[in-house]
């Protein structure tokens, strides 16, 4: 997606090709998987669906080892029983608050300045446009894409410093990740990506088992 003059993504079926390399600090980041645990809709663990022959767990965390973070966490209620031995297992902090809880308690166990975020539900994402927004991040603040007026903050970048915001926001009664990210963007720790037509495909969710096997 086109930002600053640098270039966008082309119209095609993986919808990345032409993406700006990440940068050579490529390490300092670590990422976490947020696989929260048995679906309401589904009945079931949605990191056990397939999508494309793979199940959602392994097709998520092979975006993210290409990415090369330094850690990858996988936050859910319960550690999994499909996670890998070499992938950090961080307990949503209780009571559970769903991604709110996950990426707060990742935040403070990360060693890194930023942490990536990729949701269990949205096997769309791509590993090369998830290159394109850590290539944006700077210091103290991270990035999350904007389609419309409505943040996507399961597939974005938190800086450390938005850890203290997290755990009040655990404390208080608004739960709401995009109250969170509204008031991180107006403190400065986070910009704002909007996203082209051509790459909200990426951000699409599974809410039904069905939506897996219609692509």
């Amino acid at each position: 997606m086109p930002r600053n003059g640098k270039p966008g993504l082309a119209a095609c079926g993986d919808c990345v090709a032409a993406l700006t390399p990440l940068r050579s600090a490529r390490s300092d980041f670590t990422a976490v998987l947020l696989a929260g645990g048995e679906s309401r809709r589904m009945g079931t663990d949605k990191a056990m669906l397939l999508f494309r022959g793979k199940p959602l767990w392994q097709i998520q965390l092979e975006t993210l080892r290409k990415l090369e973070p330094e850690e990858i966490f996988v936050a859910a209620r319960i550690d999994p029983s499909w996670r890998p031995g070499d992938v950090r297992f961080v307990a949503d902090i209780s009571p559970s608050r769903g991604p709110l809880s996950g990426l707060a308690v990742s935040l403070d166990r990360m060693r890194t300045t930023h942490l990536l975020v990729l949701a269990i539900d949205m096997p769309w994402m791509s590993n090369k446009y998830l290159e394109f927004l850590c290539a944006q991040i700077v210091p103290g603040r991270g990035l999350v894409p904007k389609i419309g007026h409505r943040a996507e903050p399961l597939a974005a970048i938190y800086p450390r410093e938005a850890a203290t915001e997290f755990l009040n926001a655990l404390r208080g009664p608004d739960f709401s990740l995009q109250s969170l990210v509204r008031d991180l963007v107006a403190s400065g720790k986070l910009s704002e990506q909007s996203v082209a037509e051509a790459h909200k495909k990426l951000f699409r969710n599974a809410n039904v088992a069905s939506e897996l096997r219609s692509t």
